[in-house]
């Protein structure tokens, strides 16, 4: 499959409110959109996790970013403008997405992603979108495609064909807590 096809078909899916497997910066992810309550709530049960834990979204921009994140402090960006590994910056005052994704404190954790099928897919779609590992809670996550277990992948709504064959270690990414009053939290390295 094409990967314009494969991005669009993903796009679809989202935008009917279906969940999606899909290769990003760092391991293997489920998607929804991230603004839609009911997708987000079936990614929770996927993964049978409870939704007092947040979700990760990834975004495209800095300026997709602010749509969801009201007063970026600045330290957000010279940590992001630092950081050689894919970094998830757990950020104050969420706007804009589905309740049921932002932690009780109100706070987001969101991601600017670089590697190209996942920025693509979230500059086509125009919205955040949920990444969180495509494992059952608590289990490994998968690095690739083959290590996503038959649970996750029957699911699901649509599995992305991008990077399917690929077998190379891959790693969560790091996981920054930034405090409105400009505490630094570093939650997982």
């Amino acid at each position: 499959m094409k990967l314009e096809d494969d991005i669009k078909k993903a796009i679809e899916v989202m935008r009917q409110g279906g969940v999606i497997l899909y290769p990003t910066d760092t391991v293997w992810g489920i998607g929804c959109d991230a603004t839609n309550p009911e997708a987000v709530a079936k990614v929770y049960k996927l993964k049978r996790r409870d939704d007092s834990k947040a979700l990760i979204c990834l975004v495209d921009s800095e300026n997709r970013l602010q749509r969801y994140v009201r007063n970026v402090p600045d330290v957000a960006w010279q940590l992001m403008e630092a950081v050689t590994k894919p970094t998830t910056l757990i950020l104050d005052n969420a706007v804009n997405l589905a309740p049921n994704l932002i932690a009780e404190d109100g706070s987001i954790g969101m991601r600017i992603t670089k590697e190209p099928f996942s920025h693509e897919l979230c500059f086509r779609f125009q919205k955040a979108i949920v990444s969180t590992s495509a494992n059952i809670s608590g289990e490994q996550a998968a690095q690739n495609y083959g290590d996503i277990s038959q649970e996750i992948l029957e699911g699901v709504d649509y599995v992305c064909f991008a990077r399917r064959q690929e077998h190379e270690p891959h790693t969560p990414s790091s996981i920054i807590k930034l405090s409105a009053d400009g505490t630094v939290n570093i939650i997982r390295k």
